[in-house]
């Protein structure tokens, strides 16, 4: 059986109509679960009987139960870790703004691209979430803390490139009139730089932040760091960007980890400022989580604030991201990494 939740409009109008009802009806399933947010068939009030027992035969919702919620005492940043059908477990995080509500989720089980400072990728990669299951992710946060989600980031476990079309189906259910119609540009997508896919998902032109996890100023670092550079070297990623930028418009967000004695020099600072000249862009500096599995620490503050300046001296567009959830294993991957350690025990810490 599949999840009623990952078909979009088109394709229930056909599921109905193979059902021997009229068009119109999946108008109304598609309202019920996109837009009130339904979990069960029982509570579609002007769908028939009978239609709900074909539905119910075939298909089902996908549950997606919450086994931890974690609260930060420092921010109030939320930390979800959500059992899927299948038993897997998977992580999203809410983050409080002035501007809204922002929800960062995963498109994996798990991930397979190694990056040596993500905690998400120790195990690999399970398998890829459905459509239903990255809705599912919003939606729930939305049920559980009844407040509207503005704005959501593909930045949790997993690479979103590499799930490729189930995250473009996601980003076009998400933001269809019929059901959350978020907004495409308050959707940042990230990847560790998949040149094809970048260009694919410019050629859709669907409007969407593209946010680039650099984290280094040449090839050696960033190969140290990433697997992913042993195929593609930052030029080619750039010349993606490029073209995802003249294909879209839409300006390039580059996340950058700073690790210490590993890419926080004044030098690579200044390598950085210089492969980005000139290009429409924001860099992000994140200040590494330390992992127990990885001997990787954070830089100090000094050098910290000493790379962002040479990156504004060289005219580039900096930020410090705000570290959030720091104190709830706030970092990508280690809530699920320790839940499974520790045997899978129901947490709820609000």
């Amino acid at each position: 059986m599949e999840d009623l939740r990952s078909f979009n409009l088109e394709e229930l109008s056909s599921i109905v109509e193979e059902f021997g009802e009229k068009k119109f009806r999946a108008k109304q399933l598609y309202e019920w679960i996109h837009k009130k947010r339904v979990a069960t068939f029982e509570e579609m009030t002007n769908i028939s009987k009978g239609l709900k027992e074909k539905l119910m035969a075939n298909y089902f919702f996908a549950p997606l139960k919450p086994l931890q919620v974690l609260t930060s005492k420092i921010d109030g940043t939320q930390k979800y870790l959500f059992r899927l059908y299948d038993g897997n477990v998977i992580e999203a995080v809410l983050m409080k703004y002035k501007y809204g509500n922002s929800v960062c989720i995963s498109t994996q089980v798990g991930c397979r691209m190694g990056c040596r400072f993500c905690a998400s990728t120790i195990d690999g990669r399970t398998r890829n979430l459905t459509p239903g299951e990255m809705l599912a992710e919003v939606y729930t946060i939305e049920h559980i803390t009844k407040e509207r989600v503005s704005h959501i980031v593909l930045m949790g476990a997993g690479e979103p490139m590499d799930n490729f079309d189930y995250v473009v189906r996601f980003l076009d259910m998400i933001t269809n009139d019929q059901g959350m119609n978020l907004s495409g540009r308050n959707i940042t997508v990230s990847t560790c730089g998949l040149v094809p896919k970048i260009k694919e998902l410019a050629d859709l032109k669907l409007q969407v932040t593209l946010a680039i996890s650099l984290h280094a100023s040449n090839d050696e670092t960033r190969k140290e760091l990433m697997p992913i550079a042993n195929k593609y070297s930052i030029a080619q990623v750039l010349e993606a960007c490029d073209y995802y930028f003249q294909t879209t418009g839409r300006r390039i967000s580059f996340e950058y980890s700073l690790v210490k004695d590993v890419n926080d020099t004044k030098e690579g600072a200044k390598e950085l400022a210089s492969l980005l000249k000139g290009r429409n862009c924001h860099v992000n500096l994140i200040p590494v989580n330390p992992i127990e599995e990885k001997d990787f620490k954070q830089p100090t503050w000094d050098n910290i604030y000493r790379f962002k300046e040479v990156l504004e001296k060289h005219h580039i567009n900096v930020t410090i991201r705000r570290e959030m959830g720091r104190d709830i294993n706030g970092s990508c991957g280690q809530l699920r990494k320790n839940y499974l350690e520790e045997g899978g025990q129901e947490t709820f810490d609000k």
